[in-house]
Parts: C-alpha cells; sequence; structure tokens
C-alpha cells in the first residue's frame, strides 16, 4: 500500500529519524523535513529560499510566513502531488498548523502521527549517544522547549479528529508496527 499524507512528532530522542525514513519507503512517500526543506529551497534560489537564507544565515529562526512559503513550494512538487508525504518539523505552532491545513485542504492529511516516550526513556536515549551537547542540562531546555511550542499543536490535531498517539518504546520493529497498524487504523 503505498501513499500517505501525514505529519510526525515526537521529542528529541523518540526515534523519530529512524522511523520516518522507514515510514517513507514504505508508503513511497518523500520524507521531508523543515531542515531539507529549507536547505532545498534556499540551493533552489527560489524567493523564499532566499528570505529563509537570510535569517538562517544571521542565526535567526525563520518566521512562519517563510517557513509557510517554503512548505507550500515543497507540496506543489511532483513527488509530492503523485504520492503525498511525511512532514517531519513542520508544523511548529498552531499558526502553521492551520495553513497545513489552507494548503492541503480540510482532507489533505491522513493523520498527524505522535511518537509518544516517556521524558524518562528519551533523557536517557539521549545521554546514552555519548554527544558533546548532549549535557543535562541542555537536553533538559530542548524537552521542555519541546514540550512548550508542540503540546498545543498536538492538542490542536487533536481536536481536529486528526491525532494518532503511538507508543515509542520498544524495538524499532515493535514501534514500526505499531505506526503502520495506526495509519491504517486512520485510513
Amino acid at each position: 500500500m503505498d501513499g500517505l499524507r501525514a505529519v510526525i512528532f515526537g521529542r528529541q530522542g523518540a526515534g523519530k529519524g529512524t522511523q520516518s525514513v522507514r515510514l517513507a519507503e514504505r508508503y513511497v512517500v518523500p520524507h521531508i523535513s523543515t531542515g531539507d526543506m529549507l536547505r532545498a529551497a534556499v540551493a533552489e534560489g527560489t524567493a523564499f529560499g532566499r528570505r529563509a537564507d537570510e535569517y538562517m544565515a544571521g542565526g535567526n529562526l525563520v518566521p512562519d510566513e517563510v517557513m509557510i512559503g517554503v512548505v507550500r513550494e515543497r507540496l506543489a512538487k511532483p513527488d509530492v502531488i503523485g504520492h503525498g508525504f511525511l512532514l517531519d518539523g513542520f508544523p511548529r505552532t498552531q499558526a502553521q498548523a492551520e495553513e497545513l491545513l489552507g494548503i492541503t485542504g480540510t482532507d489533505g492529511i491522513d493523520a498527524a502521527i505522535n511518537i509518544d516516550v516517556p521524558l524518562d526513556v528519551v533523557t536517557a536515549r539521549m545521554k546514552s549517544r555519548g554527544r558533546a551537547d548532549d549535557t543535562d542540562e541542555a537536553i533538559a531546555r530542548r524537552l521542555e522547549l519541546y514540550e512548550r511550542e508542540t503540546a498545543p499543536v498536538l492538542d490542536w490535531f487533536d481536536h481536529k479528529g486528526l491525532l494518532v498517539d503511538v507508543d515509542g518504546v520498544g524495538t524499532e520493529d515493535e514501534v514500526f508496527d505499531r505506526l503502520v497498524h495506526a495509519i491504517e487504523q486512520r485510513r
């Protein structure tokens, strides 16, 4: 079964990157991360890409209006139109979520998938990676920021009846099987 139109969420350390790659392969859709999208728009020299580059070069966050423009451009590409998408890292705010439904249409999203892994588990996973920037304080700060920014977006998708929470604790294969089952239940 191919084709999927979904967004994926998960705390840092939840395995979102790994599972996104597997889901994109399973459903034959592009895995579109905001970082990849921004780099591609900059490389292509699109109007939104040039604006995003100005913000990023200055070390600033790309504002909603520019991010939404980049997403709109990416979702208009033939690979997305023909197959669907798995969006990773967008939307990050309720305004972005509303714009996404404006771009795709109200029935344009199959699911907003949340890979749910408890804070203590993701903290332990990040500490075990051994990265220099994974200090206790940095991990706590990133997770707190994710909770503050993302919880309202998850609530918004839940209110729209699109949120699917999937238990992210277990082996890669166990979590993947749960994700596929949850997606198939939604379709």
